[in-house]
């Protein structure tokens, strides 16, 4: 029996991998627990500095630890272990690091590793833990771990267009500026911060090496002002360029408007026309609902100030297919020539604006980028709020989108 321990504990050190040093002294089996231990000791006489890595002298054991491990034939597996201590002349009496699992960790590297594919191919962080059997706090620790190592690991290349934009993570008036990576092929979120002022938008700025900044050609933002400033000073060789999104979503606004102040007066004359129109206004033409094609038709073709102002907004749908700076000029000055006369307060405000921040527009030309490319990270964020329930804080926001956003390598290295 004895040699069948021995060969049994053998065997499960090379299923861990175990360096030198380390064995599996006994293995204990409880089929009341569906769990299975593996007590591991460290053999050697002396220890490792953490710090340094010389050898030097063994102080003494850590109390005992155990980490969860990868589930053997649908038994739980944990390993079990004291660590030793070692007394370096140069650092002190410090534990010395265990090959299975990384620093403050209660999982082996391979169950980070499984844990990781499982959070990133479920539907919700709730279902992955319930796979795994574990806590939303220990999945939580996992993902901090996955995200720290990734951005330590990630490697700024030929990053040359960039976005900024924010988003909200909590209820209320709780922001965060994010900054995106808007290559066609690595489209990522490169960094998050709290707050949407001045202030944030330049720390998250310095978050990018400055050669990096320096290379950078053109970078997408709205048109608040408070980011151009910002992107002026940290990145002054590129381009500005607006984003068509938010271009997008102040025409609507204006159409929206003009739409609910004419409903309001034609109400009052008994003409329910435009009644339940909103979303019809709000569609693009080629995705309106089969059902409500004849109805939009008769709406648009009519002589409702609410059909001008769609009609005003939709041509303005032609700049972004301009090729030259010259053709562009050309469109938005016809444009915001009939914009300007239409005697829709809301579109002129719309169109002055425009006007404001040309060139913005115009550099679109040169460099098509949009941070509609992040909007389309909209609904995996909005999913993780939602899975979330709300965030306690920030920094839990920012792992949680790092981790499913970020496009980092976010696995730990295996020794086999």
């Amino acid at each position: 029996m004895e040699e069948y321990d021995q060969a049994l504990c053998a065997h499960y050190g090379k299923m861990l991998g175990l360096e030198e040093g380390w064995e599996v002294t006994s293995v204990d089996l409880s089929v009341e627990k569906m769990r299975l231990e593996l007590a591991v000791g460290w053999v050697c006489s002396g220890a490792v500095c953490p710090e340094c890595g010389t050898q030097c002298a063994r102080h003494d054991f850590a109390p005992e630890r155990r980490w969860r491990h990868l589930d053997a034939m649908g038994f739980e597996t944990q390993i079990v272990s004291r660590t030793p201590r070692s007394g370096c002349e140069e650092h002190g009496i410090l534990q010395m690091k265990v090959p299975w699992a990384g620093k403050h960790s209660r999982f082996t590297l391979a169950f980070e590793a499984f844990a990781i594919k499982v959070l990133l191919a479920s539907r919700s962080v709730k279902s992955a833990c319930e796979l795994l059997k574990i806590s939303w706090e220990a999945a939580h620790s996992i993902m901090e771990r996955a995200v720290e190592r990734g951005m330590d690991r990630r490697v700024l290349e030929k990053l040359e267009t960039v976005g900024m934009d924010e988003k909200s993570f909590l209820r209320g008036q709780s922001y965060a500026t994010v900054l995106y990576d808007l290559d066609a092929e690595n489209t990522r979120v490169l960094e998050m911060m709290e707050g949407r002022d001045a202030d944030t938008a330049e720390l998250l700025w310095e978050t990018v090496p400055e050669p990096i900044r320096e290379s950078i050609k053109a970078v997408c933002l709205d048109m608040s002002g408070i980011y151009k400033d910002v992107a002026a000073s940290m990145v002054p060789q590129a381009a500005v360029v607006h984003d068509r999104f938010h271009v997008s979503k102040h025409l609507n606004e204006a159409v929206d408007k003009v739409r609910r102040r004419e409903a309001k007066i034609l109400a009052s004359e008994g003409d329910d026309r435009l009644k339940g129109a909103r979303q019809l206004f709000l569609f693009n033409p080629e995705n309106l609902p089969p059902d409500r094609v004849a109805e939009f038709d008769a709406l648009k073709d009519s002589d409702l100030k609410a059909a001008k102002a769609w009609a005003i907004k939709e041509s303005f749908r032609a700049f972004w297919q301009c090729r030259t700076m010259r053709e562009a000029k050309g469109v938005f000055k016809k444009w915001y020539g009939w914009a300007i006369r239409c005697r829709l307060h809301e579109i002129k405000a719309v169109a002055k604006m425009l006007k404001r921040h040309l060139q913005g527009l115009l550099n679109f030309v040169r460099f098509p980028i949009t941070n509609a490319v992040a909007e389309g990270f909209n609904s995996k964020i909005q999913a993780i709020k939602a899975d979330a329930r709300g965030f306690r804080n920030f920094l839990n926001y920012r792992t949680r989108v790092l981790f499913f956003c970020g496009k980092l390598d976010l696995f730990p290295f295996l020794t086999h």
